[in-house]
């Protein structure tokens, strides 16, 4: 199962006050795992960057002025998130303003699911702060490097606060096993386990066919060690 992970910075809040989106990032996952595709553009908005919001994210008009348009970023930024679910904290804001972008591009609105991880973490922790800040600390996730907001970082963050919502991440496997500890050796009697006089069931061609199946064990197998007592 293939799903986004999606974030954005803007010049403001609202889409139809003119405001312009000036970073974009997306992360693919896929059955719960983030498998490093990444789309992330910095976007020039065409117009200026308000103090009260480069303060949010840092970013300034002036280290925007090489960057590209949303149109000319747009078609790839379709096609790799293609039409599978976008996940975003407040999905609403942001897919409010990439489909005003799309619109201006003469492209049609976004289709995908949406899945909203606000909605989730205020179901799951009624009453609690469900900000991304809070999350990250209630699921031991390190966000020091989150001074400001960012849409790259944020989808990274995102993506595991995603993954730790759903209770969908891996455990940790301690499989680790010492090779100076294993051996074929085994500790307990063979000799003592009991019910083996039982009268065959098996024809000629079966018994050959078994033989030839725990021969390919080796000789210190638990079948060539009960055969030979």
């Amino acid at each position: 199962m293939r799903e986004i992970v999606l974030d954005t910075e803007t010049t403001g809040l609202n889409p139809n006050e003119g405001h312009k989106i000036i970073e974009i990032a997306a992360i693919e996952i896929v059955d719960f795992l983030p498998t490093g595709r990444v789309f992330h553009k910095y976007v020039h908005p065409e117009r200026d960057v308000p103090q009260q919001s480069t303060e949010i994210h840092g970013i300034t008009i002036e280290t925007l002025e090489d960057k590209p348009i949303f149109r000319k970023i747009a078609d790839d930024f379709l096609a790799f998130i293609s039409n599978d679910p976008i996940i975003a904290h407040n999905v609403e804001f942001d897919i409010g303003f990439i489909n005003h972008e799309l619109r201006h591009c003469d492209k049609e609105s976004l289709k995908n699911n949406k899945i909203d991880t606000v909605s989730i973490a205020r179901e799951k922790f009624p009453g609690q702060s469900v900000s991304l800040d809070a999350l990250c600390k209630k699921f031991n996730i390190d966000n020091k490097a989150r001074e400001k907001h960012s849409a790259i970082l944020d989808t990274e963050l995102l993506a595991k606060v995603y993954i730790e919502l759903l209770d969908k991440r891996e455990p940790s496997l301690e499989l680790y096993v010492d090779i100076k500890t294993t051996s074929n050796k085994f500790d307990f009697d063979i000799s003592k386990i009991t019910n083996r006089n039982l009268v065959s069931r098996l024809t000629e061609e079966e018994k050959k066919l078994h033989q030839e199946f725990i021969d390919d064990f080796g000789s210190n197998s638990i079948w060539n060690r009960l055969n030979s007592n």
